[in-house]
């Protein structure tokens, strides 16, 4: 950890990409700022193309920057990236193991390349089965083994050497459900073991269970940075909104909602016979809206709560869903410019 406190830092990072005939110098990165508390899962959310892949690499030393500070476990990135990779682990968006060899032998090779001698690679690799819930499948192909558990042992490679900082880029991409939760499960069992997770994900839904804190970057930078419920609260409170069942009672569910939006603007769709409004006393608000329209002998398809969700998050801060693609991060970072 640095004396800042941070397990992972980088203030103003550039990442520049030179320009080729025809084709305009890119900046990837543009001045990326993030501070990670250690022992907390820290979302990296963006777009595609935002620079979400690009500032992990960055971070992991596998990109040299051009600008700005960066410092991964309290040491300085650039000074120093072979300090750093001994105390990180990364996990890219593809499964990393050798689905010829069996999962203890993946893991058995992975610890004889980081020096633990056949032995030591044995211990740790026995340790690492146990942890990831992958005993039984120990000695099976990786061949034979689910999306989830193919994820869960790359995900023990990663921490062969118990790394203080794991890098998650997108580690759930192409999981089914099932698989998705078994990889959080795995992710939430090593932040009770003390490490330090940077997960970037298109997945919205999970860095909303997993992260403590999110960053948003769009176009190179952070353009937000808070807790998932800290950011639903910028695009708005929770609202109430209710679907009535005929068109011709719109006016008198517009006027039963007006009565608890607290000045607020109350929003109409026709279309769809909805109508909804920001409320600050949620069950009352709720509670009042349906007394009054069952009194008044409105009858209604749906009535509710609903919170903002990530995606409006999304929307709002970037002008695009999370699926968008600015183009900034796709510089094809595969020729990647390894630090010394």
């Amino acid at each position: 950890m640095s004396a800042s406190g941070y397990a992972v830092l980088a203030e103003g990072v550039v990442k520049r990409y030179g320009a080729k005939k025809g084709v305009a110098e890119k900046r990837a990165l543009d001045g990326f700022d993030l501070a990670v508390r250690p022992g907390t899962v820290h979302g990296l959310l963006g777009p595609n193309g935002a620079g979400k892949t690009t500032a992990v690499r960055v971070l992991a030393t596998l990109l040299r920057f051009d600008g700005g500070r960066a410092e991964v476990a309290g040491l300085d990135v650039a000074r120093e990236p072979r300090r750093v990779r001994s105390r990180i682990g990364l996990t890219g968006q593809y499964a990393a193991v050798d689905e010829v060899l069996t999962g203890r032998q993946n893991l058995e090779m992975f610890g004889r390349l980081f020096h633990l001698g056949g032995t030591g690679a044995r211990k740790r690799a026995g340790e690492l089965l146990e942890r990831f819930d992958l005993v039984d499948a120990a000695d099976q192909g990786v061949k034979a083994y689910s999306g989830g558990m193919r994820r869960r042992l790359d995900l023990a490679a990663s921490m062969i050497l118990a790394p203080t900082v794991l890098f998650l880029d997108e580690p759930t991409t192409g999981l089914d459900p099932r698989s998705r939760g078994e990889v959080w499960d795995a992710v939430r069992a090593l932040v009770a073991g003390g490490t330090t997770v940077l997960l970037t994900t298109q997945y919205l839904d999970e860095a909303d269970k997993l992260a403590s804190h999110i960053t948003v970057i769009d176009r190179g930078r952070s353009i937000a940075d808070d807790s998932p419920d800290g950011l639903k609260n910028r695009v708005g409170g929770d609202r109430i909104e209710v679907v009535a069942a005929e068109a011709a009672d719109l006016p008198a569910v517009v006027k039963a909602v007006d009565r608890v939006a607290g000045g607020g603007p109350v929003v109409t769709d026709g279309a769809d016979r909805r109508v909804h409004a920001q409320v600050a006393d949620r069950v009352a608000a709720l509670t009042e809206v349906a007394r009054t329209l069952q009194d008044e002998g409105i009858a209604v398809e749906d009535i509710g709560l609903r919170r903002p969700s990530l995606d409006d998050v999304f929307l709002r801060l970037t002008g695009h869903g999370a699926a968008a693609d600015t183009g900034a991060d796709s510089g094809n970072d595969t020729k990647m410019e390894v630090a010394a």
